[in-house]
């Protein structure tokens, strides 16, 4: 009696009979790599919503850039712009997920894209911060001490003397805290010659700022 052929197939040239070791093993090995596949490609999808949900602070200028790159759609610029509109919270968390759908649609370069829109938007919130904060800084130390004056007036020779010495003259006047505010231990108020001296602070350190080779300390 001619016994039945044993069940198996070939890999890489080598019989594997169905049931065996090697059998069980390479089906664990491949159950493996499809469960990484599947966990891979669902970070990915998150990774993807997640910018998608990003892209609703983006800028105009930044967003109608990735458009005429033709790295993003009208579908998908719309889609965010309903997403914008709803206040629902269910409502919205869909539409963040139809977001995150047509985001899985785009191409590796059109992400790189968008993330490079995303960094430069935070770089340039970040400069600006900065840029407020130096102009705060001058501000004050300008009413606080002569010799600030001095020091702006070498850095910045450009600028009108006499507008920025009467402005910080009347900073330091309308700064003198009154009696009912130092009674009620009050801050005191400040004047437009305070704002007014900030701005005109801001103007010349932007002036310095988009001059090539030129950097405020």
């Amino acid at each position: 009696m001619s016994r039945k052929p044993t069940k198996g197939y070939f890999v890489r040239g080598q019989f594997v009979a169905l049931g065996s070791e090697l059998d069980l093993e390479l089906k664990r090995e491949l159950k493996g790599t499809d469960s990484a596949s599947k966990t891979d490609l669902k970070r990915e999808s998150a990774e993807r919503q997640d910018l998608g949900e990003a892209m609703l602070g983006l800028r105009a200028d930044l967003t109608q850039r990735l458009l005429d790159q033709g790295h993003v759609d009208d579908a998908l610029l719309q889609a965010l712009a309903e997403t914008r509109r709803i206040t629902n919270f269910e409502g919205r968390r869909r539409q963040v997920q139809y977001v995150g759908k047509l985001m899985r649609k785009l191409d590796d370069d059109d992400i790189a894209a968008i993330r490079t829109a995303i960094t430069e938007q935070h770089q340039g919130s970040a400069r600006e911060t900065q840029a407020l904060h130096l102009a705060e800084h001058w501000r004050d130390q300008l009413i606080a001490n002569d010799d600030a004056v001095s020091d702006w007036l070498q850095a910045h020779p450009d600028t009108d003397s006499q507008q920025l010495r009467a402005l910080v003259r009347q900073a330091r006047k309308d700064g003198q805290p009154t009696a009912t505010e130092v009674s009620q231990g009050l801050a005191p108020r400040h004047g437009r010659a305070y704002r007014e001296l900030f701005q005109m602070i801001r103007a010349h350190l932007n002036r310095t700022q988009d001059e090539p080779g030129t950097a405020e300390e």
